[in-house]
């Protein structure tokens, strides 16, 4: 590869990034803010009963994802990759300043969670293809034997988002006092991410179309997708499962942390964020070493074990930190489920876009993981509440994540199997559902 091109396709992966940075920062900041946002939009003579409420609104938002997933991927699979993050983002956009500049339940009552609600939506219904998007568009343009380096770039993206949402974090919580965090402060990290909508739209704007998607003559209709989609569901079925290791470990690692640290082990802001700060460095360091990784030895090896390693290793781990909740313990934990989550995503998202058919690739990826973090992964913070409530075990979470692990193990196994059976039948005398992937026989269509 040129010099040239090795500089245009770096810059690729930076546009196509930026969009998927800004929103995850976003759903950060919201699942770092819940106990303030559930003061100000969701008040209650119960603490408990706020934060749910701040909770089940975080993860409404993702219950909008499969129709983004859906109705948006069908649109990119469409019209094209760099139309749709357009939309995506402007989507987004719209649902940040509306929470953002919302004023709260004592000014306007009743309308006031019920517009955050909406902006959840909103945010819900462009995410639900941005990911997707994105992890295509880099599996398009990656060089031969690098497309799990290229897509890791993807959820590598999304750790700058914690990373700097946990910078943001560190400055405010540092000049501003508890109090008035409570009331206006946590608005602050959701203006920074509005300010910086023009500036990511601009960079997206000058997104050029990938080559693969250019040279497919036959782009499916809207029709065209749902169908493919329902005859392909055993494959969407599969998918949500292993998308469930990765999104219920992400957002345990991430967007529940600062309130498991404070509202669980009782420790203080700065510590939860600097915690948050590590983890977010190690997954930026660790993901694209993960994704080259499974070039060199293939998917399911680090699909196996780190699935395994968390199912195994989940309840011993949070049952040490609860014994003794510190700041070094809260961050070793951290950090040993944000190893095993690197592993394990560095893999599954290339992985995932490999085994859906090539001309609906962007609406079958987006629906299998919009689905697993919809029914999982984007509750998890509200469960892990409910969990602990109920039981008054603080490593009851643990079981949420070995859950978790056990669906990841599973799919990878049957799709193993799958792909093995596969190789020894012989190719059926039928139309193809995607011509393109003709070593993929399970997408034949009866």
């Amino acid at each position: 590869m040129s010099a040239h091109d090795r500089q245009s396709k770096i810059k690729s992966v930076f546009i196509v990034s930026s969009g998927n940075f800004l929103e995850m920062y976003d759903f950060m900041v919201f699942g770092y803010y819940a106990t303030a946002i559930a003061r100000t939009f969701f008040p209650s003579s119960s603490e408990y009963a706020s934060l749910m409420l701040s909770l089940m609104t975080f993860g409404a938002g993702f219950l909008m994802r499969p129709l983004g997933a859906i109705f948006l991927g069908a649109y990119l699979d469409r019209h094209g990759r760099r139309a749709g993050l357009l939309l995506t983002l402007g989507l987004m956009a719209v649902g940040t300043m509306t929470i953002a500049f919302m004023p709260g339940y004592a000014s306007i009552g009743l309308l006031a969670p019920v517009l955050v609600l909406i902006g959840r939506l909103l945010q819900g219904l462009s995410a639900g293809v941005e990911v997707g998007g994105v992890s295509v568009y880099l599996s398009e343009i990656a060089t031969a034997g690098k497309k799990g380096f290229y897509v890791s770039w993807q959820s590598a993206s999304q750790q700058v988002a914690v990373v700097f949402a946990a910078v943001i974090g560190l400055v405010v919580t540092s000049y501003v006092v508890k109090e008035d965090m409570l009331t206006w402060g946590w608005r602050i990290p959701l203006i920074i991410g509005c300010l910086l909508i023009p500036f990511i739209f601009a960079i997206r704007r000058s997104l050029t179309e990938t080559d693969e998607f250019l040279a497919r003559k036959h782009r499916p209709r809207p029709a065209e997708v749902f169908r493919s989609l329902r005859a392909n569901w055993q494959v969407v079925v599969l998918g949500t499962m292993m998308a469930t290791m990765t999104t219920v470990s992400f957002y345990f690692i991430t967007a529940y942390t600062p309130t498991f640290g404070t509202v669980v082990l009782g420790l203080d802001a700065t510590s939860n964020m600097i915690v948050m700060l590590c983890v977010g460095v190690t997954n930026f360091t660790l993901l694209p070493l993960m994704g080259a990784l499974s070039d060199r030895i293939g998917r399911r090896p680090l699909l196996i074990t780190c699935s395994l390693l968390a199912a195994v290793t989940a309840y011993p781990a949070l049952s040490w930190l609860v014994a003794e909740p510190s700041f070094t313990r809260l961050l070793v934990v951290e950090l040993w489920l944000a190893v095993v989550y690197a592993g394990y995503n560095g893999a599954m998202i290339v992985y995932l876009t490999e085994i859906v058919p090539v001309h609906v690739r962007t609406a079958g990826f987006s629906l299998a993981y919009s689905l697993a973090t919809a029914l999982f992964g984007g509750f998890t913070p509200a469960i892990c509440t409910y969990l602990i409530q109920s039981t008054g075990n603080r490593a009851v979470p643990a079981v949420w994540l070995g859950f978790s692990a056990i669906c990841g193990l599973i799919a990878t196994l049957l799709l193993g199997a799958r792909e093995r059976a596969a190789a020894k039948a012989p190719l059926p005398q039928v139309a193809v559902v995607d011509p393109i992937n003709v070593n993929l026989p399970e997408m034949v269509k009866e």
